[in-house]
């Protein structure tokens, strides 16, 4: 005998599922740039687009199912791929955007964001 759960998905997960969840990552900084390594099973590099706009660094991937075969005989008893569009934000900051670097290999992308050196805007004023 199956389990229930087996047909049938589990609604209290799906319903505090999080889109965040498809997209794990760890960001660290080393030898003054940020890199930020994250896991996107199942897409490809076309999928993937990065964005950075006033020092946010934007990581979405979308996939459709429209390029899956349709097949009218075809009864799914579980589908757990998901299709859709993804997204993350992070705050970087000041970061040199002519030298960041992107690459994705294997399922992970990886992005080193070199940060700006940072201005001194500390000054000192004479008191007369």
């Amino acid at each position: 005998m199956l389990p229930s759960r087996f047909f049938l998905d589990n609604m209290v997960d799906n319903f505090f599922a999080d889109n965040d969840n498809k997209m794990k990552c760890d960001i660290y900084e080393k030898d003054n740039t940020y890199h930020v390594e994250m896991d996107l099973p199942g897409f490809s590099k076309e999928d993937i687009k990065l964005e950075l706009n006033n020092g946010n660094l934007t990581i979405s991937a979308e996939k459709s199912n429209e390029s899956e075969e349709k097949d009218e005989d075809k009864k799914y008893i579980r589908r757990e791929r998901s299709y859709g569009k993804y997204s993350r934000t992070f705050y970087l900051g000041d970061v040199d955007e002519e030298k960041i670097n992107a690459e994705f290999n294997n399922g992970t992308l990886a992005i080193s964001i070199p940060k700006l050196e940072e201005k001194q805007t500390k000054k000192y004023i004479d008191i007369n």
